[in-house]
């Protein structure tokens, strides 16, 4: 016959049935994920491990000294969650659940006698031993467990140093699951506002490619978080011409975002149109660092190109960004736009961005990229590099999206097996 053994026997009769009683209780507390629930668990098991006629739960948190609040009390007719509505929880002075809680101290008491104007009469009355377990946090005991039983002396020493031990456990576990509940509602709402964000930042961008007579244009777009710090514009510019530009803030997620945005508001409302690379990324770079980047120290690498198909030409200017890749159609040959490179925006007010200007034939290819996309890294720790941009763009792909497509294809395989760790973006445009 399988008999429920009593903890506070000294002399357990039934050490099997005891084990699998034990083990039957963890097994249901660690499929527990609400703090509630997994008291209800281990209050009822316990009431099978350990008989009492009466427990009660005191907490000292947020409280003046000999002030405490009952938690939890098992005659209560409607139980109160502790955790959700602590507002409804009544809160005593002094008498001897304090003197208890305050002492920081396991106790046992047999003969339990109480002054009539005890505030403990209320849930002690008729109780003859009583066990008090404090539980730690910090050394210091916030909770208590007060047990007790209608007869006296009911709770021998010698158990009483493993029931404190058992019972301190079974709080850790269950402030560990509070916690974790928090920290999730906390991961879900700055997941809920990285979101929102990342739906903004994505409005910032343009709605759809640029058509503009003689270019062709492909773009890919991929943030390593909700949020990121790449940015790419387009500029319609007099006399069919178009601005491109490709940045990329520094750091991840939402500051990133933040100073993307602030480098499109400053971009867009500038009063004449960007015609001149040199100049517009002077003036970003001054608006930039007087208002925004210095007390921060943050930055941002950019890259300004103007395409004019009509006169054949293509002016640049670089604030210390990745050099795009252009390819001659006429004979292959691969040039890295890097000729006016300065410092990254945000960093020296009073910098002076200079321009280049080469020419641009029907059939050139120009791939922009940022960092991400070059320094990505395999399962083996190599990095993507530029090189293999320019093993696509040898390849001569017909239009600019096949030749996007060859280069994120190349760069998914060298990349299969591991997360990206920064934003990606792609900007191909060639001259037909």
């Amino acid at each position: 016959m399988t008999v429920a053994p009593d903890f506070f026997d000294i002399e357990p009769r039934n050490w099997r049935t005891r084990l699998a009683l034990s083990v039957e209780v963890m097994r249901e507390l660690s499929r527990s994920t609400d703090p509630q629930e997994m008291y209800a668990v281990f209050a009822r098991r316990m009431a099978q491990l350990f008989p009492v006629s009466r427990h009660v739960t005191l907490s000292r948190r947020g409280l003046r000294h000999s002030d405490y609040r009952v938690a939890r009390f098992s005659l209560w007719e409607n139980p109160v969650n502790p955790w959700k509505e602590q507002h409804r929880l009544p809160i005593h002075n002094g008498g001897l659940l304090a003197e208890l809680l305050y002492g920081d101290q396991p106790r046992v008491i047999d003969g339990l006698t109480l002054d009539p104007d005890d505030p403990a009469v209320e849930y002690l009355a008729g109780q003859r031993s009583l066990l008090a377990i404090p539980h730690f946090e910090q050394g210091v005991a916030q909770t208590m467990l007060v047990l007790t039983r209608d007869d006296t002396e009911s709770f021998p020493r010698e158990r009483v140093a493993d029931l404190v031990l058992l019972s301190n456990l079974f709080a850790r576990a269950t402030q560990t699951v509070v916690l974790s509940q928090a920290v999730k509602d906390a991961f879900d709402a700055v997941d809920y506002e990285l979101r929102t964000i990342a739906d903004i930042q994505l409005s910032l961008l343009p709605a759809e490619k640029s058509r503009v007579p003689g270019l062709d244009i492909a773009v890919h777009y991929q943030t390593a978080k909700r949020a990121g710090g790449d940015y790419y514009d387009f500029f319609h510019l007099p006399n069919d011409r178009l601005g491109v530009l490709i940045a990329d803030a520094s750091g991840h997620g939402a500051p990133a975002a933040v100073l993307m945005a602030v480098a499109h508001s400053i971009a867009h409302t500038r009063p004449e149109p960007p015609q001149r690379p040199g100049e517009f990324l002077t003036y970003m770079n001054a608006h930039m660092t007087r208002r925004y980047t210095r007390p921060t120290g943050s930055f941002m690498t950019a890259f300004y190109a103007v395409f004019d198909p009509m006169n054949g030409t293509l002016s640049y200017a670089s604030a210390g960004h990745n050099p795009p890749r252009l390819l001659r159609a006429a004979d292959g040959f691969k040039i890295a736009l890097n000729r006016a490179q300065k410092l990254p925006l945000g960093i020296k007010p009073d910098e002076v961005y200079l321009e280049q200007t080469v020419p641009l034939f029907p059939g050139d290819q120009v791939v922009f990229f940022t960092d991400g996309v070059i320094e990505a890294v395999n399962t083996d720790g190599d990095v993507f590099g530029s090189a293999r941009i320019d093993e696509e763009l040898a390849t001569r792909f017909p239009t600019a999206e096949t030749l996007l497509h060859a280069i994120l294809a190349s760069h998914t395989a060298f990349t299969v097996g591991t997360k990206p760790a920064d934003d990606r973006t792609l900007v191909v445009v060639k001259r037909t």
